[in-house]
């Protein structure tokens, strides 16, 4: 049975969760919409194109997997949201960031715990760049 203050708590605890990701996904949101209309974005998507190809994604989506890779996970939502991307893309794309997100962030966790970061970076790099090779071709 859910009592009023569970409720209440639910709601408190998800008003404070979304306005977290609002602070990082609409600033994202408006730098990459700003960065858009720059020859800078264009230039970045031109130099990604050859090897976002093999991925199956377009080169802008380049912005994205940087984003989520050394930021977080929610500025490379921020960064999708602003791009056209069908909906092979979009999958392509979460899958890659889900297995290789916030490296910086987790790696420092991982040598906390006294587990050597390197490996796990690697790994996690490369099965990112696999999954949307395969998922490129399955899709």
């Amino acid at each position: 049975m859910v009592t009023t203050e569970t409720f209440k708590r639910g709601i408190t605890k998800g008003i404070g969760t979304t306005w977290e990701l609002v602070k990082v996904v609409v600033p994202v949101y408006i730098f990459v919409t700003f960065l858009s209309h720059t020859p800078l974005f264009d230039w970045l998507a031109g130099v990604c194109q050859p090897f976002m190809h093999y991925l199956g994604l377009p080169g802008e989506a380049s912005l994205a997997i940087i984003m989520g890779y050394f930021l977080n996970i929610y500025a490379a939502i921020g960064v999708m949201v602003s791009l056209s991307l069908t909906h092979k893309q979009i999958t392509i794309l979460a899958v890659m960031l889900l297995i290789c997100h916030s490296i910086f962030v987790e790696t420092a966790i991982c040598k906390r715990t006294g587990v050597n970061g390197t490996p796990i970076v690697i790994i996690r790099l490369v099965l990112s760049i696999l999954s949307a090779v395969v998922l490129n071709f399955a899709l």
